[in-house]
């Protein structure tokens, strides 16, 4: 991926990863758009790095992902670049039963539904597009669960899942579709889950800003999943596990 002179659009820009990433690309030479529920956020990082434009945008909502689509294919038709990065993240406890999922379907709505038909909605416009690419940001919570946060991983790792098959129903096109599934990163995303956290792990992930020239720097060496280390060597050895699998389906 070249890393200057794109027209990149992502969603839960406003803070955390999405945030970090706003910044340094548009330091970068390209035009950025985020979009986010709260546009107080927006603003901030607008205030912050004043090249970036701004777009309020609820993706769970399919009248405001339509809107969404629409204004960017009128005021930035050169767009060659989606990134989805908005999620929530609530702690639960399924003993519960149907008393403790009170948020349960929107979460799955947010980081599953919402990416795939925004993605849905792009496709057809990245087609013809310069160097067009998709980025899902996932996390490595989808692949190692953590029990507190079920409805989150089991998302994620769906989303996961349509990461690789999107990747390979593209294959012949001219969109590359990255994965991005980070580790833990220290971000604004359940706050009071985290306060819940075992002693002595309150904060013990990564800067949003360490993290986000990490993925930079990887989507510039054209590395489609990228892994934070200690889990690199996954690049290596999980399509060699998928191609062997697909052999037996």
């Amino acid at each position: 991926m070249k890393l200057t002179g794109n027209t990149i659009l992502i969603t839960g820009g406003g803070t955390g990863i999405g945030k970090a990433l706003a910044k340094q690309f548009c330091k970068l030479g390209n035009e950025v758009i985020i979009c986010g529920r709260r546009e107080y956020r927006l603003k901030e990082v607008q205030d912050e790095c004043p090249g970036i434009h701004i777009k309020r945008c609820d993706i769970n909502s399919a009248d405001d992902r339509k809107e969404l689509f629409e204004y960017v294919k009128k005021e930035f038709p050169q767009l060659n670049v989606l990134i989805n990065n908005g999620a929530v993240q609530t702690d639960y406890d399924l003993k519960l039963g149907l008393d403790g999922l009170e948020y349960a379907e929107e979460e799955i709505s947010i980081i599953l539904n919402a990416p795939i038909m925004l993605n849905g909605a792009f496709i057809p416009f990245l087609m013809n597009q310069q160097d067009p690419i998709i980025v899902n940001v996932t996390s490595m919570l989808g692949l190692t669960p953590l029990t507190r946060i079920p409805i989150y991983c089991a998302a994620k790792a769906g989303f996961h899942v349509y990461s690789l098959e999107l990747r390979k129903h593209l294959e012949d096109t001219p969109i590359k579709v990255f994965e991005v599934p980070p580790p833990r990163v220290e971000t604004e995303l359940n706050p009071e889950g985290r306060k819940n956290a075992k002693p002595g792990t309150e904060k013990i992930g990564l800067e949003a800003d360490e993290y986000a020239a990490f993925v930079i720097e990887k989507m510039g060496q054209d590395v489609l999943d990228i892994f934070y280390p200690p889990w690199g060597d996954m690049i290596q050895t999980r399509p060699r596990y998928e191609t062997e699998l697909s052999r037996l389906l």
